[in-house]
């Protein structure tokens, strides 16, 4: 029995000498579980100051023209704006258009509030078709001269890009006769530069 207990309790030895063991090599080493998971994670500043660089690198940009009705009403003001280089730049600039014009400028917006542009799709032989929301005719002030301006801001916009020869309107996916009941847009329109007024 004196065998037995001897060999149990020398055991017990060996397995408190194991546990006590590897925290003993740790602090041999000088490093703790806590001081090797902070060395493997990145100082937070740089982490910081990387992003902050990535924020603030301009990216490529793109002059546009943007027509917008003059203060009188009766034509087309160009305003040339600067947007972000994007693979669809037809579609970012009709969307400029729709925003209106600069506030500091006295020129008028020529889209009907509450428009959307729901879709634009340019094919290889220029004809560009724009799909706008039915506010862009709910909306409508009328009028047969404003009517000229909101179909050919649209127009002129879209044109001065060597991709669109001419333009078919669209409201929510159809085809439509006219905006306000004045101008004929069952066709696609092409570019009419005597509403531009030169300044």
């Amino acid at each position: 029995m004196g065998a037995k207990k001897f060999f149990v309790f020398l055991s017990m030895l060996l397995v408190v000498a194991l546990v006590s063991g590897c925290g003993l090599i740790d602090r041999i080493t000088g490093k703790s579980a806590e001081q090797q998971v902070q060395i493997q994670l990145p100082p937070p500043e740089i982490e910081n100051q990387l992003s902050e660089q990535a924020v603030e690198e301009p990216g490529e940009t793109i002059q546009v023209v943007l027509y917008f009705s003059d203060p009188t009403g009766n034509y087309l003001v160009a305003e040339e704006r600067s947007l972000p280089k994007v693979e669809g730049i037809a579609r970012a600039t009709i969307e400029e258009l729709i925003r209106g014009p600069e506030l500091s400028s006295q020129l008028l917006p020529t889209i009907p509030a509450g428009t959307v542009l729901k879709d634009i799709n340019i094919r290889p032989d220029g004809l560009a078709r724009v799909d706008f929301s039915r506010e862009l005719i709910a909306n409508h002030s009328g009028g047969a001269l404003g009517e000229n301006l909101t179909v050919y801001s649209i127009v002129n916009t879209l044109t001065q890009f060597p991709s669109v020869k001419e333009v078919q309107f669209l409201v929510e996916g159809q085809y439509v006769n006219t905006i306000a009941g004045h101008v004929d847009v069952s066709a696609a329109m092409r570019r009419n530069e005597e509403l531009i007024k030169k300044l």
